[in-house]
């Protein structure tokens, strides 16, 4: 064998062998990503509560939401009428899976209660979004956090927010089904409010989402300027504690 030969038989098995490299370098990247996620959310407030969540993991450009943008329609009906189907079906969600669980506590979450769900994912971004109820348009957001690849339990506290789509009014509309049309809020599930309000705002100057400022209320149950309570509806944020454990 000359020379020419040697060489170019040392340099394949050199390619040869940073290939098998690489494509076990890929294949323990991927099975490191893959992993278990238990979700559990707690309502902090004193007198609201958390419509159906949706809990969703996704790519890291994936964005159900993003604070100083418009709402989407998706997210509009969810923060004014606390409905997810549009939102479960859009491209961004893409429905329930594996990576996605919608109404994880099957129905409304109360003050003070917990409700824990698990996804298993090899995506490592999570989203949660439900409205807040009785208010117009306010709803908890954790939007595309990060979520750590190592074993372990990690906590954020979660703000409200305004999706700047309808004025808060702080009125409590009919019973009629919840539209996109309609200016009030849908219900008031702890059956603490009042009626005849006069209306707190007729518009909001930022129509774009933005950090709630929480409800005024008043102490009036039949007129004043709000149907909300200010002892029992008003909130400081966050509103939500999520905590996320990893197990790998």
């Amino acid at each position: 064998m000359n020379e020419n030969t040697r060489t170019t038989t040392r340099t394949g098995f050199r390619k040869h062998s940073l290939a098998l490299a690489l494509v076990a370098s890929f294949s323990t990247a991927s099975i490191a990503q893959a992993a278990t996620w238990e979700v559990t959310i707690t309502n902090l407030t004193n007198g609201n509560h958390f419509t159906p969540l949706l809990v969703t993991a996704h790519p890291h450009d994936t964005h159900l939401f993003e604070v100083g943008m418009p709402a989407s329609e998706n997210i509009e009906f969810m923060a004014e009428c606390g409905n997810l189907t549009p939102l479960l079906d859009s491209a961004e969600v893409g429905g329930a899976d594996a990576d996605t669980i919608a109404n994880p506590a099957g129905g409304l979450l109360a003050p003070g209660m917990s409700t824990t769900t698990t996804l298993d994912t090899t995506e490592d971004h999570l989203s949660v979004v439900s409205m807040l109820l009785p208010t117009n348009d306010a709803f908890l957001g954790l939007e595309s956090q990060h979520i750590s690849d190592v074993a372990g339990t990690y906590t954020y506290y979660v703000n409200a927010y305004d999706a700047g789509t309808e004025a808060n009014n702080e009125l409590l509309m009919p019973t009629d089904p919840c539209t996109l049309t309609d200016s009030g809020i849908p219900g008031a599930p702890g059956m603490d409010a009042g009626t005849s309000g006069s209306g707190v705002a007729t518009a909001d100057s930022n129509t774009m989402i933005h950090v709630h400022r929480g409800v005024l209320g008043d102490q009036d149950a039949i007129g004043g300027n709000s149907d909300l309570d200010s002892t029992i509806h008003r909130w400081q944020n966050p509103v939500a504690k999520i905590t996320v454990t990893v197990t790998p």
